[in-house]
């Protein structure tokens, strides 16, 4: 799973960054413009949005994601803790509103509830569960009725992306930003070749029928088989 931080503060932007680094990845963006510029461009599974920003502040920030019809789940991170500015964060969109300083435990389980409130999909253990398929997250394993499904590296955030956008076509690129970033030196072409080892490894335990290629578009995850 991948955070935005939109934080000028760079130390903070870093520290943030460190604290959750064991269970997501993420990217620090320095100012409201460069905020709203990475959340148009990537696709992201929380943002951690400061307030007090330069150039856009981050009620701004939140609007204009908003107002293009992004719904990333939000979580406001400021040292501003009056009742008015917790109110306006809401009104614009967060999803939940934590105030500096702040406990490193506390900040990562704040991100993981907006997340499994908005997705859905998670379960308290940090997991995702299909039918008899259980993705631990934590420890990146797929067990079907307890066998071992032997995915690598991006295979299992492939099949983790699949899952949250069940019965939804995903397209190539919305993958590629997705899983490998907007920035990366890749080429698209590699979506295909994790696809099929991804094909390969769930046939072994019958669940490759669920997964559907979309000719010349992309891929969708179809449980209503």
């Amino acid at each position: 799973m991948k955070v935005l931080i939109i934080e000028d503060d760079k130390i903070l932007a870093q520290t943030i960054k460190e604290v959750i680094a064991n269970k997501f990845d993420s990217d620090i963006a320095y100012d409201g413009e460069e905020g709203v510029l990475f959340a148009e461009n990537e696709i992201y599974d929380a943002i951690i949005l400061d307030l007090m920003l330069p150039k856009k502040n981050g009620y701004e920030v939140l609007r204009e994601i908003r107002k293009n019809k992004n719904f990333v789940p939000v979580l406001i991170l400021t040292a501003k803790d009056g009742l008015d500015d917790k109110l306006e964060g809401f009104n614009s969109g967060a999803d939940d509103y934590l105030t500096k300083p702040f406990e490193n435990k506390e900040l990562i389980a704040r991100i993981d509830a907006i997340i499994r409130r908005t997705q859905g999909n998670y379960s308290e253990d940090n997991s995702i569960v299909f039918k008899d398929m259980k993705l631990d997250l934590n420890n990146r394993e797929v067990t079907i009725n307890g066998q071992k499904v032997n995915l690598q590296g991006k295979q299992f955030d492939m099949l983790e992306y699949l899952l949250n956008s069940k019965n939804m076509i995903i397209t190539k690129d919305q993958i590629f930003d997705k899983i490998w970033g907007f920035d990366s030196d890749t080429y698209t072409n590699v979506i295909e070749v994790y696809a099929s080892g991804l094909r390969k490894e769930l046939k072994k335990v019958g669940y490759d029928k669920y997964l559907k290629t979309i000719r010349g578009v992309g891929y969708i995850w179809n449980e209503n088989i």
